[in-house]
């Protein structure tokens, strides 16, 4: 391509006005379809809500997540206010405030709201990155989940008041602080002690580990003082009366970490000195529904949020290679461009269909969620809960696996531009993707988990059964494989045993899971198409 003359008249504008009047909503119809599929008779009410906060998503809140993802907007911690005061102040930009503010007043944990119309619209509001918002979104949805069981105190009931309906249109945030610096996912070797005198609880220790620390309320995991098991607790950032002081409820905020991703979100190491803290269910049921029931919401976002990233990674590259030239023909035209595009918009589309129909399966929960193996009740009732528990868990390694590989693929077909920052917004969702791998357990852990709920399942549950099960409508070829491999896998004695064959039986769980997790979002797809 030769141009008139030396002052280069090139420009992108084609595709940036493309881009910038993209309608996450309106303009997909593969998610149309989702959406109509999946929510059933609940579909009329989900379309005219997804259309109505689509075009806020889309646009606004799209502008003003890019906006604070400049460096010199991070947030940033002010400790001490001008007369020596302890504060622990986080500054963060005014978007960030406005958009969190906007968000949280869709009141999607309301009892008001469906629960597919709030999934909607958190796989919409996911297109624009963590943008100090997912992980709030999915904290505060385990503390409603967790409070709407267990709130049977005055200050339990305003705080999930205050986080599900709002209180004088304010809607609370909350966060969760499990990990300490010497366990990480090791929940079960917190050290955080929790006091007990009269009826208060107060915590006294540290956290390594605390996302979204500028919300108000926090659940925290610590052992009450003589006892090795681990209870929960839900911690107010400040008594009453304090927030306006600035006054934070015993605790410090030592320091923001310095991440790879989710880079607009603090995330920080605190110290307890008595902070006042209530209980929140069993005291010695505290991992299991750490575990069984906040967790569990965690790992479901992670899985629609890996959709979301991927979704709009992939439809921008696409995008760009129909407008992009090089050696005289449009990039979509060659080859192995076209193969690669393929390949991330499948991943997309089935992780897509894959995060509905696992939602689905949830939603048909009598029970809902548990916390840890349920096995009480009758045995269509185990089962399905113990599917569900093991797909959420599948889809949380899976999909955040194939988040970073799709939105690689994508970024690589914007050449040299695809890792500019301020080209587009894909390296920033490389970035968050890359987290979601590690966030709610990494991969080895879950795998491994996995594997210990199928053993202990085994005399009432057959890991052949469970694939037949969830694979129903799939090929019978590939269902017979597949359970075959997996009894096969699932009858070894443990993974931890240091010899070259547990190696290589892991190496064969890894991929086996993820090819059993592809297994069924294909039928998830399937369904849709």
């Amino acid at each position: 391509m030769s141009l008139p003359n030396r002052n280069n008249p090139y420009s992108f504008n084609e595709f940036l006005d493309w881009r910038r009047n993209f309608d996450y909503y309106r303009d997909d119809p593969f998610l149309q379809k989702v959406v109509k599929h999946y929510t059933g008779e609940d579909w009329p009410v989900v379309d005219e809500e997804a259309r109505k906060i689509s075009p806020k998503v889309s646009f606004r809140w799209r502008d003003m997540a890019e906006a604070i993802a400049w460096p010199e907007k991070r947030p940033y911690m002010m400790h001490y206010d001008g007369h020596n005061n302890r504060i622990d102040r986080i500054v963060r930009p005014k978007e960030t405030e406005i958009m969190e503010k906007e968000i949280f007043s869709e009141a999607l944990f309301s009892e008001k709201t469906l629960p597919w119309v709030k999934l909607t619209k958190m796989y919409l509001i996911y297109q624009n990155g963590e943008a100090c918002i997912s992980c709030p979104i999915t904290c505060t949805e385990g503390l409603v989940e967790i409070l709407k069981r267990y709130a049977d105190t005055p200050e339990l009931k305003r705080i999930l008041l205050h986080c599900q309906e709002g209180i004088d249109g304010d809607f609370a945030i909350g966060a969760q602080y499990l990990s300490e610096i010497h366990g990480g996912s090791d929940v079960g070797a917190n050290v955080l002690e929790a006091v007990q005198t009269g009826d208060t609880w107060r915590l006294y220790g540290t956290k390594f580990f605390c996302s979204a620390t500028h919300a108000d309320y926090a659940l925290i995991t610590a052992k009450p003082a003589g006892s090795e098991k681990v209870a929960l607790f839900v911690m107010p950032s400040w008594l009453p009366g304090d927030k306006e002081k600035e006054k934070r409820n015993g605790y410090t905020i030592d320091r923001i970490k310095w991440k790879l991703g989710t880079s607009e979100l603090t995330t920080a190491e605190i110290t307890f000195d008595g902070a006042i803290a209530y209980p929140v269910g069993p005291l010695h049921r505290g991992l299991a529904n750490v575990v069984g029931i906040v967790l569990t919401c965690s790992r479901l976002t992670v899985g629609l949020s890996a959709a979301a990233f991927m979704t709009r990674a992939v439809r921008e590259a696409k995008q760009y290679a129909q407008f992009r030239e090089a050696f005289g023909v449009k990039v979509a035209e060659f080859p192995l461009v076209a193969g690669q595009l393929r390949k991330a918009e499948k991943l997309a589309r089935q992780t897509t269909a894959g995060a509905f129909k696992l939602y689905r399966d949830y939603l048909q929960l009598e029970n809902g969620l548990q916390g840890g193996l349920v096995t009480t009740g009758s045995e269509e009732q185990m089962k399905k809960t113990f599917d569900v528990r093991e797909l959420i868990m599948l889809q949380k390694i899976t999909a955040s696996w194939d988040s970073t590989d799709a939105i690689r693929i994508a970024m690589s077909i914007f050449g040299g531009h695809g890792v500019m920052e301020d080209f587009s917004s894909l390296p920033r969702l490389y970035r968050d993707s890359a987290v979601n791998e590690l966030w709610e357990g990494p991969r080895n852990v879950l795998l491994t988990q996995i594997h210990r709920d199928f053993q202990r399942a085994a005399a009432w549950y057959s890991p052949a059964e469970f694939v037949e099960r969830i694979l129903k409508g799939a090929d019978s070829a590939q269902i017979k494989a597949l359970s075959q491999e997996m009894t096969e896998l699932v009858s070894l004695p443990n993974l931890l045993s240091m010899d070259e064959k547990t190696i290589e039986a892991c190496q064969r769980w890894d991929q086996f899971c993820h090819d059993l997790f592809h297994a069924y979002q294909a039928l998830a797809v399937q369904e849709v198409e």
